[in-house]
């Protein structure tokens, strides 16, 4: 019987360590991105808006890949702006570029297991925001969650897009390995809502009759209650829900041994 892996499914650029320490842990990692992460054709909006950054009261990364997207066009960050990130992953992203909680005003939900838009708000003051800017770093498309509950509170919210993400594209050796990894339960790393439904779209593709019930026979490790409840939405029962952070992803994967 094949050997129980790890499957990881974040962007490819983001997967890389995080295999490492699971190759460390004597488990099988398997990289399997189930989102693309692209940069824009046109950046000339990105650059602008990133040019009046120290306008802002507070500038929202909404993940590590708009961390990053927006830092290719930033020789650092200006002193005296504060930061709203959702998760430790963001966190760990603004560290790998200098930005940390000992030279920036970092807010983020103080509990790693509730690591979204609705508690880093609920973290913050909001009446300090009316009457002012706050900048919302995002992909092409995303909740508005985050803008709306600022905008009631008077702020003056701008979003801007740094990237685009796509689903990939169900060639002939994406279908191999899908199919490979279906044939056997494996535990799945999934680290976002739109790349779960774009794993079902993709399975549903590749075996319209009984693929869905291959997913629902897979270990789905999910840092996020919102992740937990689109996997049982799409039928799946094998779920474990851990928490922001690679730590406990990787605690959780200890656990199944």
């Amino acid at each position: 019987m094949p050997e129980r892996a790890v499957v990881i499914t974040r962007p490819r650029a983001q997967a890389g360590a995080l295999a490492q320490a699971v190759g460390a842990l004597g488990r099988r990692a398997v990289v399997l991105p189930l989102l693309e992460i692209a940069p824009l054709d046109d950046t000339s909006i990105l650059r602008a808006v990133l040019a009046e950054l120290p306008s802002y009261a507070l500038v929202a990364f909404v993940s590590p890949n708009a961390v990053d997207a927006a830092f290719a066009h930033l020789p650092g960050w200006p002193p005296g702006v504060p930061v709203g990130v959702v998760g430790e992953g963001s966190r760990a992203a603004l560290a790998r570029h200098g930005v940390t909680a000992e030279n920036t005003t970092i807010h983020c939900p103080p509990e790693p297991s509730a690591s979204d838009s609705e508690h880093l708000l609920a973290s913050l003051d909001l009446s300090a925001f009316a009457g002012r800017r706050v900048l919302i770093v995002r992909g092409e498309s995303g909740r508005e969650l985050m803008a709306d509950t600022l905008r009631a509170a008077g702020a003056q919210v701008d979003t801007v897009a740094a990237y685009r993400r796509s689903v990939p594209v169900l060639d002939d050796a994406l279908a191999a390995e899908l199919s490979a990894l279906l044939a056997g339960p494996n535990d799945w790393i999934i680290t976002s809502s739109e790349a779960l439904r774009g794993l079902a779209d993709l399975v549903r593709k590749l075996d319209p009759e009984t693929g869905m019930d291959r997913l629902h026979q897979q270990h789905l490790i999910v840092p996020h209650a919102r992740i937990a409840e689109t996997a049982r939405a799409l039928g799946c029962s094998s779920i474990t829900l851990t928490g922001s952070g690679d730590a406990r992803l990787l605690a959780a994967i200890q656990s199944q041994e």
